[in-house]
């Protein structure tokens, strides 16, 4: 009986307007509300549902609402590149989602790389975007609580690409080298990794 109460929210792509929406801030009293709840876990179930994608922004779910998740599967990709050790030799795979609620970037880098980039709303296209090597975050997290994050490398392209979003802008409009690989090609890259 459960069904009813979950909405199937479809991954939107470019074309469609909503897209191209600046997303508007939640206001605080309602980030604990069910309806932001519910945006959240569809948010999750879409990540977990594409094995490539790492983040997502509400924006893509046709939410145009100042909000993002960067996966799990992140900070434990990270972990095990980087092979960081608790002393107890436990990884740091006990890692959460990451929720970002009307973020704002306060802190970016003189330093940029060419970042190769993707996008679950532009499938199939890749091209090299500029993002700052690092940046710093501050957000509200999905209990409402106000933080501020660093990030660098990896993580940072991806919330610079996810807070992009939240102003209507894709990777698209910023990228160089823009190449496109077709079903086949990306169905056999998803098989190697």
């Amino acid at each position: 009986m459960e069904k009813s109460k979950h909405h199937h929210y479809e991954i939107i792509q470019k074309g469609n307007s909503t897209l191209r929406n600046v997303s508007t801030p939640i206001p605080e009293d309602k980030i604990k509300s069910e309806e932001i709840k519910s945006i959240i876990t569809a948010m999750k179930k879409a990540v977990d549902k594409q094995s490539d994608a790492v983040a997502i922004a509400a924006v893509q779910l046709a939410k145009p609402i100042r909000m993002f998740l960067i996966s799990k599967k992140v900070f434990v990709l990270i972990d095990t590149l980087s092979k960081r050790k608790k002393p107890s030799g436990k990884s740091d795979v006990d890692k959460d989602d990451m929720v970002f609620i009307n973020p704002k970037i306060t802190k970016t880098s003189k330093s940029k790389n060419m970042m190769e980039e993707g996008c679950l709303s532009v499938r199939y296209v890749y091209g090299k975007v500029p993002r700052a090597e690092k940046v710093t975050v501050e957000a509200l997290d999905e209990n409402g609580k106000k933080f501020s994050r660093g990030f660098s490398g990896f993580l940072a392209q991806i919330v610079q690409h996810e807070n992009d979003h939240l102003d209507g802008v894709l990777f698209v409009d910023k990228a160089k080298d823009m190449h496109e690989i077709s079903k086949k090609e990306y169905e056999k890259m998803l098989a190697g990794k």
